[in-house]
């Protein structure tokens, strides 16, 4: 019974600390709960409504019906119309849209000789019976997206002459570009570059200022001269180069094994990834001067992986979230990077195609740092 009382006396000892420190009391109710109401709602691989544009060659009635038929399925949402392919493709590289619809000039006559709809005089080549009438030219990086738009391949077309046909014959043909084997590893490679540095480059920072009141290093430094701007710097300058040292290590191996294409100029790659370095360094400095210990800084670090994890596009494809988790990701440094970096791996974008990514990531880094450096105070308080 002795025993027992003692355990009892730690027992309410140490729930009384835990009802003292609200920031882990907090975490340990919000993250379940958060984090089950957030991704039980945002994560549905059903995905739809994927940017598209179109080219139409034809620019008739037939093709109007047909674009509009596509949308009903609402598998895609055409987006941008051009009308030439060159400023479509720019719009497939630079990631603003998955796929391209071709409508070609002859698309009646591909329509009234198609077998879906059985009309016009036979051909003597089942081949040029069963030409498609329109060509999607799909980014196949991302091989859900992709496979998505290839469940349109045969697309019953019988509504367009009120035929009633729902024969399973190819309306469309469809080109996959930048990963035509739909190899997984293409897509997640460049995307665990941005899971890696998110976990690592924010855990480290986030401990760098609960480090030092824990081991009694701060009364070193509110003695010096060193003011806050310059602490965050100096706190953060030694981890880019374990971020780049990450990075080499992941696209190396990920080239040699999975024989990944790293499509991108070099330059490219390096000032993305220190873009992405700096704000995940310097949301990591936020959050180590809202953390009273290293415990708390771990618990906030998780709190933001998970969903850099899932809400970034890494794993589940951004057009399968609902409007508001896709408002909330945008939010996230990891999801402007995974687009980013799979633009320039995969599809060889220059940095001024995805300007508005490198933007934001940039003021974000910028936002984080005077945040970090206003709320640091040399003191022991």
């Amino acid at each position: 019974m002795t025993a027992l009382r003692r355990v009892w006396a730690i027992l309410g000892k140490e729930w009384i600390q835990l009802k003292r420190d609200r920031m882990t009391f907090g975490m340990v109710v919000m993250i379940p709960l958060i984090q089950l109401l957030l991704f039980g709602y945002a994560i549905n691989t059903n995905v739809r409504h994927i940017p598209v544009a179109v080219v139409d060659q034809s620019n008739t009635g037939l093709s109007r019906v047909l674009t509009q038929m596509i949308t009903a399925t609402q598998v895609v949402s055409f987006t941008e119309r051009h009308q030439t392919l060159e400023p479509a493709q720019q719009a497939l590289v630079s990631g603003r849209v998955r796929a391209v619809l071709v409508i070609p000039q002859d698309l009646a006559q591909r329509l009234a000789r198609h077998p879906a709809v059985g009309l016009g005089t036979p051909r003597s080549s089942d081949e040029e019976l069963a030409r498609p009438l329109a060509q999607w030219l799909v980014d196949g990086s991302d091989t859900v997206v992709a496979s998505v738009i290839k469940g349109l391949r045969t697309m019953p077309v019988g509504e367009l002459l009120r035929q009633d046909s729902n024969q399973a014959v190819a309306t469309f043909e469809v080109a996959l570009f930048y990963n035509p084997e739909q190899r997984s590893a293409v897509n997640i490679v460049p995307g665990l570059v941005g899971v890696i540095l998110t976990m690592t480059m924010i855990l480290f920072t986030a401990l760098a200022i609960v480090r030092e009141y824990e081991r009694g290093n701060m009364e070193l430094l509110i003695t010096t001269p060193v003011r806050p701007l310059e602490l965050m710097l100096g706190k953060i300058l030694p981890y880019v180069l374990f971020g780049l040292i990450q990075v080499g290590i992941i696209l190396g191996l990920g080239h040699w094994v999975f024989a990944v294409p790293l499509a991108g100029a070099w330059h490219d790659v390096l000032g993305l990834t220190l873009l992405f370095i700096g704000a995940s360094l310097s949301l990591g400095l936020v959050l180590s001067t809202l953390a009273r210990s290293q415990l708390q800084a771990m618990q906030m670090t998780i709190f933001i992986l998970l969903p850099s994890i899932l809400l970034s596009g890494f794993m589940f494809p951004y057009e399968g979230m609902p409007k508001p988790a896709q408002w909330l990701a945008e939010l996230l440094p990891a999801t402007h990077f995974i687009r980013a970096i799979r633009g320039v791996l995969l599809r060889d974008a220059d940095l001024a195609a995805l300007a508005p990514d490198l933007i934001w990531l940039g003021l974000f880094t910028a936002a984080g740092l005077l945040l970090a450096t206003l709320r640091f105070k040399k003191s022991l308080d």
